[in-house]
């Protein structure tokens, strides 16, 4: 994403032109938007002539709208951004008040204006900006017969191919058919990691599945690499790390990147310390209780007791329509940081976000322990009685 122009007044008010130069660009503009903003972009209008004979035709224009957003639909796996709304400034094509649907495209600018841009929009701009944040974790994800190929970027997780081969059973005495069709399989999983993985901009290419069907396949790999003399694999020979994983479906990776060996090497990357957040919690709510928060009540009563160490907040909840409801999320990230706490947001679209989303989306370690609320609350009402 590359920021063109930024104005912001002191009440918070302002535009931004901004310009998506990849897919996941979409993704934090889509976390950008929220109904009743304005969005200015260029797009293609239908538009209905009548020459002087009275006869209609009909011919597409490039126009540039600017609407006021009313839905926003997001498509995850193509990495679409469709945004319908009313015309809101006259146009030579478009009455005032007409419906559109922009769909935003990449390379192009789109100027985006909000009545409020609180701190975690401006985080999420800055974030998307920064040319260190890329795609910089693959992994394939294998079983026999079944492989997931998928990039693990700062934002979210991307399926980008999935490869299943019948693997026929090994017969008494022929093991022929089976091994051919392995071997069908292996080749398919070889070129979908050329076609899909940038090595250029890609650290580190994880191989993970149960058995020994990650050491059959690098083995593959490296020895048909070595026949087709293909020397983007053998240059990148170090990038690749074989882990376990207990299926080759994709919910295996959130195990994958758990694994220590994988922690210490993607030490640098935002995936792998969400992940690492998240465990953390967990071990935390299982050996004290008492410094592990979920659910929006709990949270904020011990952001105001200033006991919150790390909050763990889920990027769905700022999409939320009702704003008031927004501003309190906002609000509770604003305390913890003004309080010395680390505030890390997960994303949706990741493995660790989707388990995040399960406990409410929102939780908290604690510096130190905090009697549960609704105890406290219990003890409080049994008092009155």
């Amino acid at each position: 994403m590359k920021l063109v122009h930024k104005d912001i007044e002191k009440d918070n008010a302002g535009q931004v032109t901004l310009i998506p130069e990849e897919a996941e660009d979409m993704w934090h503009t889509y976390n950008l938007l929220q109904v009743g903003d304005s969005l200015r972009a260029s797009t293609i209008r239908k538009v209905q002539t009548e020459s002087s004979t009275g006869s209609v035709g009909s011919s597409r224009v490039r126009t540039t709208l600017t609407l006021c957003v009313e839905t926003i639909d997001f498509d995850s796996q193509a990495c679409r951004l469709r945004v319908k709304g009313t015309n809101i400034q006259e146009n030579q094509y478009v009455k005032m008040g007409a419906y559109h649907t922009i769909e935003l495209e990449l390379n192009r600018n789109f100027t985006l204006a909000k009545k409020v841009w609180d701190s975690v929009v401006l985080d999420r701009i800055e974030q998307a900006c920064d040319p260190a944040q890329k795609a910089d974790v693959a992994a394939v994800v294998m079983q026999e017969g079944l492989a997931n190929l998928v990039l693990v970027t700062p934002a979210m997780t991307l399926l980008r191919a999935k490869v299943e081969v019948t693997i026929p059973r090994k017969r008494k005495g022929s093991c022929a058919q089976h091994d051919k069709a392995l071997e069908r399989f292996y080749e398919a999983v070889m070129q979908g990691i050329l076609r899909h993985f940038n090595f250029d901009v890609v650290k580190c290419i994880l191989v993970a599945s149960p058995g020994f069907v990650k050491d059959q396949f690098i083995s593959y790999l490296f020895k048909e690499a070595v026949r087709q003399d293909c020397k983007i694999l053998l240059e990148n020979r170090s990038k690749f790390m074989v882990v376990h994983s207990s299926s080759g479906h994709k919910y295996s990776l959130k195990e994958v990147l758990c694994d220590p060996a994988v922690t210490a090497r993607l030490s640098d990357t935002k995936a792998a310390g969400e992940v690492k957040a998240l465990e953390d919690f967990y071990k935390m709510l299982q050996q004290e209780p008492d410094r592990a928060f979920y659910g929006l009540a709990h949270v904020e009563r011990a952001s105001e007791a200033l006991a919150v160490d790390i909050l763990l907040i889920s990027d769905q909840l700022f999409r939320h329509q009702d704003i008031a409801t927004r501003s309190r999320y906002v609000r509770l990230v604003d305390n913890v940081k003004e309080n010395g706490g680390n505030v890390r947001i997960f994303s949706s679209l990741h493995v660790s976000g989707e388990q995040l989303n399960q406990l409410s989306g929102v939780a908290a370690i604690l510096r130190f322990p905090i009697a549960d609320v609704s105890e406290a609350e219990e003890d409080s009402s049994s008092d009155e009685d």
